[in-house]
């Protein structure tokens, strides 16, 4: 995969799947921009998915089609979804990481009530912290 052009990523960055924007976390963020390549000022976006049934697909490309022919060189853009390269929770950003909790292998979790425990009430000091 081809580096992509650092002023592509950041018109892409306020662009946002449905089910992380209230988390803040753009396509950018989830790694779900794959390729982009620009010929006679035709841009051709690719665009990984995070699950071949999201619900939103049509409006995140349309929103990704739409942010790039805003831009000042580019005419007009066209997006493609891959399907050939699967997306994983590698390609998040530290960022999109930070704000995502994935839990883990259950095996790992000898105690599964105690593992509860401790996160509902990280969580909750969380929140009152960010409420003072």
């Amino acid at each position: 995969m081809d580096e992509i052009p650092q002023r592509f990523l950041t018109a892409l960055s306020d662009v946002y799947d449905p089910c992380c924007q209230e988390k803040g976390i753009s396509v950018v963020d989830m790694g779900l921009v794959h390729t982009v390549s620009v010929t006679d000022r035709h841009a051709r976006v690719e665009l990984l998915l995070t699950s071949g049934w999201c619900p939103f697909a049509v409006q995140v490309i349309t929103d990704v089609r739409d942010r790039m022919e805003q831009l000042p060189d580019i005419d007009s853009a066209e997006v493609q979804v891959v399907w050939d390269t699967v997306w994983t929770t590698d390609r998040l950003s530290d960022s999109a990481r930070g704000k995502l909790r994935f839990l883990p292998d259950p095996a790992a979790v000898p105690d599964r009530d105690r593992y509860l425990a401790d996160h509902l009430a990280a969580d909750h000091l969380a929140t009152e912290g960010n409420q003072s």
